[in-house]
C-alpha cells in the first residue's frame, strides 16, 4: 500500500518574525510525498537531492506517535523551490506528516490524526530540525489548509482563514538562497511597529496594502531592493513584496497585467515563475 499526499507552497502576507504574528496564502507550486511501508527503518528520499532531515524527523514522530513497529519509506518530489521564502520547509513537513499517518492509520486500523494534529507535529518538526525562528504557524496553516490565513505563532492560534480570490501570482527568484534560520532576528525585530500596521491591513481586509507595506519592510531590514517590488507595481501589480525573508518576490496580479510584470522582471538574474493561488491545502490523492 502507498499513500501520496500533495502540500503547497506559500507566500507572505505578514512575515512573523518581528512580531510574533504572520499571515500567507496558499500557491500553486507544491510538494508531493509518497509514503510505503518498508521491513525497518526510516527511508526519506528526495527526488531533487533536497536535504531529508525534516522528513527523517516527520516520519519517526509519526512512528512514535502511533506507537507501532513499522519501517517506512518516504519519497518527495516538487517543484516548489528550496530556501527560496516559498514554505518549502512547511509543505514538505505537512505532506510527509499525512502520508505517513494516513498510511499507518489504516494499514494498522488506528484512529487518524486530526487535522491540527497532523499541523502541529509538522510545526513542532521544523522547530526541532532549525529550519524556522517562529515555527512557521502562519506558513504551515496556509500549507496545510490552503487560501489566507492569518495566526498568532507563538500561541499557535488561527485568527483568521479564509478562501483567496483566484490571482495570479507571480514569482521573481534570484541566483541566490536564503536560509531563514540563518536571518538577522534582533534586526528584524525593530521593524515591530511598523509591521504591526501592516498585520491591521490584513486584519481589515487590505491583503494587497498589508503584503506590500510588509514586503517592502523586510527588504530594508534584510537587504534586498524594495525597487523590485515598485517595478511590478509600476507595471499593474496589485500587491508586491518579499516572500519570507527572501530571497524571492511576489507579486499579485490580473491576468492582463501578467506580461507586462514580466517584462519588467526580466531583465534581473534569476527566474520568473507564474502560477495561481491554491485553495486546497494539504490533501491526499487519490
Amino acid at each position: 500500500m502507498k499513500k501520496t499526499v500533495r502540500s503547497p507552497g506559500s507566500a507572505t502576507v505578514i512575515n512573523a518574525i518581528a512580531t510574533g504574528r504572520g499571515s500567507a496564502f496558499g500557491i500553486g507550486l507544491r510538494v508531493v510525498a509518497e509514503a510505503e511501508l518498508i521491513d525497518s527503518g526510516v527511508e526519506c528520499i528526495s527526488r531533487e537531492g533536497a536535504d531529508t532531515a525534516l522528513m527523517e524527523l516527520c516520519t519517526g514522530m509519526v512512528i512514535e506517535y502511533y506507537g507501532v513497529d513499522a519501517g517506512v519509506r518516504v519519497v518527495t518530489s516538487s517543484n516548489l523551490p528550496v530556501a527560496s521564502g516559498l514554505s518549502s520547509s512547511s509543505a514538505a513537513s505537512n505532506a510527509t506528516v499525512m502520508a505517513v499517518s494516513s498510511l499507518l492509520s489504516e494499514e494498522f486500523c488506528l484512529e487518524p490524526m486530526e487535522d491540527l494534529e497532523m499541523l502541529n507535529m509538522a510545526v513542532d518538526a521544523s522547530l526541532k530540525a532549525g529550519v524556522s525562528v517562529t515555527g512557521a504557524y502562519d506558513d504551515a496553516s496556509a500549507s496545510f489548509y490552503g487560501g489566507l490565513t492569518v495566526t498568532d505563532n507563538m500561541e499557535r492560534r488561527i485568527i483568521l482563514r479564509e478562501q483567496m480570490e483566484n490571482q495570479k501570482v507571480l514569482i521573481y527568484m534570484p541566483d541566490r538562497k536564503s536560509l531563514t534560520a540563518q536571518s538577522d532576528v534582533p534586526r528584524m525585530k525593530l521593524l515591530a511597529p511598523w509591521v504591526d500596521m501592516a498585520f491591521r491591513e490584513v486584519l481589515d481586509g487590505r491583503v494587497h496594502s498589508a503584503l506590500t507595506l510588509n514586503g517592502i519592510l523586510y527588504c530594508a531590514s534584510l537587504g534586498f531592493d524594495p525597487g523590485i517590488a515598485l517595478d511590478a507595481l509600476e507595471a499593474g501589480a496589485l500587491a508586491a513584496g518579499l516572500s519570507g525573508t527572501g530571497p524571492s518576490f511576489v507579486a499579485l496580479a490580473h491576468e492582463d497585467s501578467e506580461a507586462d510584470i514580466i517584462d519588467a522582471w526580466e531583465n534581473l538574474e534569476g527566474d520568473v515563475l507564474v502560477t495561481s493561488v491554491d485553495n486546497e491545502g494539504t490533501r491526499i490523492l487519490e
